[in-house]
């Protein structure tokens, strides 16, 4: 009887682990299945190469983290983010409301932000578009900006600090043009159908699941609701291996000054059906682009 448990016990557990791997395998043929819900040609501006430091060495594995941005209240296109997140202008008490968060409190009341911000996390889908209006405004305003210190420094040309401003100003202007990420987020909503309705070009909107929290924010002392977007699901893609031996070669090589703005790579990456990310191919790009 102890011999038959022990046979059956391993029967049982060989027969989890081939119905879990057959499950993973059903859904990652799911998502793959038919026309991808969008696919996006990036490089290496939005799909981050990692580091590769002692403690990645055994790692046999490689992923690129997706870079995406949001523009702020005030306009300001916020850094890239690499699994953090942000809150965009457009996400506002009545766009918490309508995605389910309770924003029927007086925001100046007292308990009002302990209340709101308790409020559980909701799983929502994010849509990213590429190279839209709110990338060129961010390109603009960093140019405008990078004019503005350029005057400063040929108005006040015996100072050291407006020259030091104006250089930190065109430096930012030319990681705004080369570098920085061109995915910025610029809606949310509940319903994929609808969503795509509103974004049907699969080439420039990528919609994503995503988590959203509700932010209370404070200006000229005045209280708002808003929402955070706390990260993406689409954080982190692996790599197929037969896609890894440029990028590992990327990964090992030390980049001079002059190249650090230039993007060496791009790929194409798909979002299927389970809104599950892949990449479907990579090429190398020609310097000094």
């Amino acid at each position: 009887m102890k011999t038959w448990s022990r046979g059956w016990t391993l029967a049982a557990g060989i027969g989890l682990i081939l119905l879990t791997n057959a499950v993973a395998l059903g859904g990652a043929w799911w998502n793959r299945a038919g026309e991808p819900e969008s696919q996006l040609f990036l490089t290496e501006r939005e799909l981050v190469l990692p580091y590769r430091g002692y403690r990645m060495a055994e790692n046999s594995g490689l992923a690129l983290r997706l870079a995406w941005r949001v523009a702020d209240a005030e306009g300001k296109a916020q850094h890239s983010n690499y699994g953090g997140g942000g809150v965009p202008a457009w996400l506002d008490g009545e766009r918490m409301a309508a995605l389910g968060f309770e924003t029927r409190a007086d925001p100046a009341g007292q308990e009002t932000r302990r209340r709101y911000e308790r409020q559980q996390p909701r799983e929502v889908l994010i849509v990213l578009e590429l190279a839209g209006p709110d990338w060129q405004a961010a390109l603009q305003q960093a140019e405008e900006n990078a004019a503005r210190h350029a005057a400063a420094a040929a108005v006040n040309a015996d100072s050291i600090e407006f020259a030091n401003r104006a250089k930190r100003a065109q430096e930012a202007w030319r990681h705004e043009e080369l570098s920085s990420s061109r995915l910025f987020a610029i809606d949310a909503g509940r319903n994929l159908a609808a969503l795509r309705a509103r974004y049907p070009d699969k080439t420039r909107f990528m919609i994503i699941n995503g988590t959203l929290r509700p932010r209370l924010l404070t200006r000229d002392k005045q209280q708002r609701f808003a929402g955070y977007i706390d990260d993406v699901s689409v954080s982190r893609i692996n790599v197929p291996f037969a896609l890894r031996p440029m990028l590992e070669q990327l990964q090992t090589r030390t980049r001079n000054v002059a190249e650090d703005e230039e993007p060496r790579y791009a790929a194409s990456l798909a979002i299927g059906q389970r809104l599950e990310p892949w990449i479907v191919a990579v090429s190398a790009l020609p310097a000094n682009r």
